[in-house]
């Protein structure tokens, strides 16, 4: 097989079996929280997010990915002081752990011994022949304010042992549906490919495992004009190209230089980050000997 052809035959999102199974997942969950009492009357919002919701996931990552959001606490930042306006603390009942502990109990009543609670943050629901494997978060409405008229919303995420963090799903979908109109429906299909070029490279056990999130947000930081191309074989050269040049050396200190997760709101590349600027560069190396664009 040519690689045109190879690459051609990735572009596509889960088949529709897959998909009906992630449907179905999704809806299961939400009726979950809606059955459980201890939720009736509370403030919440359940929604997709991550590849499952972005329409960017293949076989290989079909997990749906769900965040039970309580906004009856809205936790937030300052950008300044004073940039908040003056509030009140909050008081009543729904605090992380009490989130969680509901979470738990709605999702085991629904999933009897399908729920595991070991990880550090999310809950994990095994699928079953009629369902994919499911995440589920529990996580507040959060505020990070510039200015006394200005603000971004997102999601505070509270781990077991107290630690926290913030996420922007709703950015990430927004931002990846408009680049994809951008690019006249093509940045999400090669979104696809790669992650499918790294898949078939573990499987392969040509290179390590690379993040979904981390290979759509390499993706996302490639300028438009690559995404049209007129093959797949010219786009997929221009994006390993741009990611391999575009990253080489150390994180730029000038913050406009910097490359930004799918969200605009977060850089990609810090500190405390799970992957650096030289794995980025090491996978798209190991993507051009693998598809032979080296020969």
């Amino acid at each position: 097989m040519i690689l045109e052809e190879k690459l051609s035959g990735w572009t596509g999102p889960s088949s529709a079996t897959e998909q009906d199974k992630q449907d179905r997942t999704e809806r299961m969950i939400r009726e979950a929280i809606k059955e459980h009492a201890a939720f009736h009357g509370c403030d919440l919002s359940v929604y997709a997010k991550g590849s499952y919701a972005n329409n960017t996931n293949v076989k290989a990552d079909s997990d749906v990915d769900i965040a039970v959001q309580c906004g009856e606490a809205v936790y937030w930042d300052e950008a300044t002081e004073g940039a908040h306006p003056p509030s009140g603390s909050y008081t009543g009942i729904w605090t992380p752990a009490k989130l969680r502990s509901e979470l738990e109990a709605a999702l085991r009543a629904k999933f009897p011994g399908q729920v595991d609670s070991s990880g550090s943050t999310a809950f994990r629901i095994h699928s079953s022949s009629a369902r994919v494997d499911a995440d589920v978060v529990p996580c507040f409405e959060y505020e990070y304010h510039f200015s006394s008229t200005s603000y971004r919303k997102g999601a505070k995420v509270f781990k077991k042992n107290g630690a926290s963090l913030v996420n922007y799903p709703k950015q990430q979908l927004e931002n990846g549906r408009a680049k994809n109109t951008r690019t006249r429906q093509y940045y999400k299909k090669a979104v696809r490919i790669m992650k499918r070029v790294e898949n078939a490279m573990v499987a392969e056990d040509v290179h390590r495992e690379v993040p979904s999130f981390f290979v759509e947000s390499l993706v996302y930081n490639c300028p438009d004009s690559v995404f049209l191309e007129p093959t797949w074989t010219k786009t997929i050269e221009g994006i390993i190209v741009h990611i391999w040049q575009e990253l080489e050396g150390a994180e730029p200190s000038e913050e406009s230089e910097r490359w930004f997760e799918v969200n605009d709101c977060k850089f990609l590349f810090h500190g405390t980050q799970d992957w650096s600027r030289q794995d980025a560069r090491d996978f798209v190396k190991a993507a051009w000997n693998y598809l032979g664009y080296a020969s």
